[in-house]
């Protein structure tokens, strides 16, 4: 039963439900349900789809999400960042709002759930980890300024069009002089609206006397307001006639459930574009989940989530819906609004149904300029020009690799902005391992602590010299340690005794290992010993079981404070303490083989 719960997190929060915490899922899912009608059919103009797919895509994966996923709070559905992705991944398979572009959208959704079902059965979820903070921080951000790019050409009436800011501002910039200011009035005026409501509606509920919590819903539920009013008057002065682009009809009706098209070359084609759209989901929901859920002492299971995102998008695949992930302000406001279970994601789904089913008559008059301005005031919380600012104080390389990635995002697209910025990140981390840092260390006066030479006043010994090494020890950084010793004894020509520090080194790969084995035969030649200190436990364990224990030509140590005091010729210790100092160079079912001194042939008599 317990193997059971762990894929079906239901099962467990399910048996402790009650009446007091359906009545606050419910009002949680009404405040929700009043925000997301909008932002589905926003996001599905985003994506270039027709609105009723973002209204699809936000019934059966939000049902799907409540049966598997382990956060109580985290919203799913169309989402900014995924719905840019999906426009620039089907702009090459087929014509925008085309039977073929729509069907490349499910297929796209579809794919991307596999993708992400697979990663959560084999636990791959550390993939995402790839995806370093500054670049998902650059990306977003740069995401953020090509979406209200591209709605733009809505809030001004014209045809807006590229992949990239350049060919956006291209396409603006020649059609200016044909402006419908009908269109400019709404989209111009929501977007003030909304501005205002953003910046300045919650203090002056709250000093209306609202409580905070409650002028905050009613703040993010600002463009609810903004539709209402613009579908209004679209309808009462007939604001189609004067060039107004509308919603149009929306077909009323719940969605079918059937497989999409299984022409391999399109599922082919995709496959690049959903790997990269399954990660960026993936980071944003688990970061999103992941902070909600620390605010009320919840945990998530991250492997699990991958399973319920991937199980949600094929939901979205088979039903008619584009790709979906956790909505940051969604989420929030369902935080906020008091939502305690995934039931809340249930009925926020049968209000999308409702919704469907009864004001898609209504909505045929919502002006797209009105979606377009919720668009770019929905996305202006993604663009962070404070964090690019941090990074590039805090570090120039970790900048590099960000600065890319907003740089080609913005002017080659999505894919070769995310592409260049985990590339680069993966590189700079090659290259910072593959360059250790390691520094020679000396005892603090009066302390048992060691410290850098070069930052602290310390003692230090001609003869045994200890140098600290910060880094895990794999291939790209074997041959730099070899070379980093080769330079020191040159240096250093009274050295008898050199102590590795390891308190730093988690990992010794095969390659590091040969490389241990040469510096110990070449110190050897040298006669210099060769010590190590204050080596991990797997670590050890690993070396136990091949041949270098016995080949070392010095000892292994407890800490760095004993093999220096044994070494530097200042015997502070008796022989019980020094015997206490050394490691154990017993595996852990064997009985224990302290090293004491001499080769370890003679220590074992072997």
């Amino acid at each position: 039963m317990r193997q059971i719960a762990a894929y079906l997190p239901i099962l467990g929060w399910l048996k402790g439900y009650r009446g007091d915490t359906l009545i606050s899922d419910s009002l949680a899912a009404i405040i929700v349900t009043l925000m997301l009608v909008p932002q589905a059919l926003a996001y599905a103009l985003l994506a270039g789809l027709p609105p009723e797919v973002g209204l699809y895509a936000s019934m059966i994966p939000l049902v799907v999400y409540a049966l598997f996923g382990t956060s109580a709070t985290l919203a799913i559905g169309p989402v900014a960042v995924a719905s840019l992705m999906t426009a620039s991944a089907l702009g090459g398979i087929a014509a925008v709002g085309s039977p073929e572009y729509v069907g490349a959208a499910l297929i796209l959704a579809t794919l991307s759930g596999l993708i992400l079902f697979v990663m959560g059965l084999f636990r791959l979820g550390f993939i995402a980890n790839f995806l370093s903070h500054p670049v998902i921080s650059g990306f977003v951000t740069a995401s953020g300024i090509l979406i209200a790019g591209s709605q733009l050409g809505h809030i001004l009436g014209l045809q807006g069009g590229g992949h990239n800011l350049i060919e956006m501002a291209q396409s603006l910039i020649l059609q200016l002089p044909a402006i419908n200011l009908p269109t400019f009035a709404i989209g111009g005026g929501t977007l003030l609206y909304l501005f205002l409501c953003r910046r300045y509606l919650k203090q002056t509920l709250t000093a209306f006397g609202l409580p905070a919590r409650s002028a905050d819903i009613v703040t993010k539920a600002a463009p609810v307001s903004a539709v209402i009013v613009t579908t209004a008057l679209a309808w009462h002065f007939n604001l189609g006639n004067y060039g107004v682009n509308l919603v149009g009809h929306v077909p009323s009706g719940l969605p079918d459930i059937s497989l999409p098209s299984l022409d391999p070359d399109i599922w082919t084609a995709l496959v690049p574009a959903a790997i990269l759209i399954s990660l960026v989901g993936f980071v944003e929901s688990v970061s999103v989940a992941q902070t909600l859920a620390a605010k009320r002492r919840q945990r998530i299971a991250p492997n699990s989530e991958l399973i319920a995102l991937g199980l949600a998008n094929v939901g979205a695949g088979l039903s008619g819906g584009s790709p979906v992930s956790g909505g940051f302000s969604r989420s929030v406001v369902n935080f906020e609004a008091g939502a305690q279970t995934p039931v809340a994601g249930i009925l926020t789904a049968i209000g999308i149904a409702v919704a469907t089913l009864t004001l898609t008559g209504v909505i045929a008059f919502l002006p797209k300029a009105t979606l377009a301005a919720t668009i770019m005031i929905a996305v202006s919380t993604l663009i962070n020009f404070g964090a690019v600012r941090r990074t590039f104080i805090y570090s120039k390389a970790d900048f590099s690799a960000m600065f890319a990635t907003i740089l080609l995002t913005l002017v080659q697209g999505v894919e070769a902005g995310i592409l260049a910025g985990v590339g680069l990140s993966i590189g700079l981390h090659l290259y910072r391992t593959s360059r250790p840092h390691s520094a020679l260390v000396g005892l603090v006066p009066g302390t048992e602590h060691f410290r850098n030479v070069e930052r602290h006043s310390v003692e230090t010994d001609e003869q045994a010299v200890v140098l600290r090494v910060d880094e895990s020890l794999y291939f790209p950084n074997a041959r730099y340690l070899e070379d980093t010793i080769l330079e020191l004894i040159s240096y250093q020509p009274r050295i008898k005794n050199l102590i590795l520090a390891c308190q730093a080194v988690n990992v010794i790969d095969a390659s590091a290992l040969e490389s241990l084995e040469a510096i110990n035969n070449r110190l050897k030649d040298s006669g210099i010993c060769l010590h190590l200190c204050e080596v991990k436990g797997p670590v050890m364990d690993g070396l136990l079981r091949t041949d270098f224990c016995e080949e070392l030509t010095g000892q292994i140590y407890m800490s760095t404070y004993h093999a220096w005091k044994a070494l530097a010729k200042r015997p502070d210790l008796g022989e019980a303490e020094l015997q206490a100092a050394i490691t154990s160079t017993a595996l852990p079912d064997e009985k224990p083989r302290p090293i004491i001194a001499g080769p370890f042939e003679k220590r074992h008599n072997l």
